[in-house]
């Protein structure tokens, strides 16, 4: 299994790994850690030919200037570990780039996880996930709520991280082209 993320830039890189470093020390928390690298999600799925991938991911990271996303507050995937996240709104430049992306993996995918599918598609950077409760959420919540979520990302890459036990590990990282978008 492989996923295709955007690494976050480095200063919310850094604020998302204080985050995590934070709710592992004062709750035990280190589910997130599954993936070391603070990022933003666009797809998972099985890629028979990952060398056809590849040269995809670069075509279309050439093609692409870098852009910003923003964020906003908190949101939380319910269930018996239920996931804490931060919400990234979701915009048409960033619909649109998820939606070509999407597209055109299926194409070389012999499967795909529906919660990515550009219909169903929740974009967020987790916090915490695996290893929580629904008995923590309150403390956590209530910790996590003195700080701002209000960022405003820059994206400049698309990265392949592929699953490796229980980890996902960056295995390629392809930069956006530095060109400034014409108006």
């Amino acid at each position: 299994m492989i996923a295709i993320t955007s690494l976050l830039d480095k200063v919310y890189s850094d604020r998302v790994t204080e985050l995590t470093e934070l709710l592992e020390k004062k709750f035990g928390l280190k589910g997130v850690k599954m993936s070391p690298y603070p990022h933003l999600t666009f797809l998972t799925a099985e890629i028979p030919d990952l060398d056809e991938m590849k040269e995809y991911l670069e075509r279309v990271c050439l093609e692409t200037p870098v852009f910003n996303v923003r964020t906003t507050g908190l949101g939380i995937f319910p269930g018996a570990a239920p996931v804490i996240y931060v919400p990234v709104l979701r915009t048409s430049r960033l619909n649109l780039f998820h939606g070509n992306i999407h597209r055109d993996i299926a194409e070389m995918s012999v499967e795909m996880s529906v919660y990515y599918n550009p219909n169903m598609w929740l974009p967020h950077i987790s916090l915490a996930l695996g290893d929580t409760t629904p008995e923590i959420l309150g403390p956590v919540l209530n910790f996590l709520n003195t700080y701002n979520f209000n960022w405003d990302i820059s994206l400049d890459n698309l990265t392949l991280m592929r699953k490796s036990g229980d980890f996902y590990l960056k295995e390629e990282e392809f930069q956006f082209s530095r060109r400034e978008l014409i108006t």
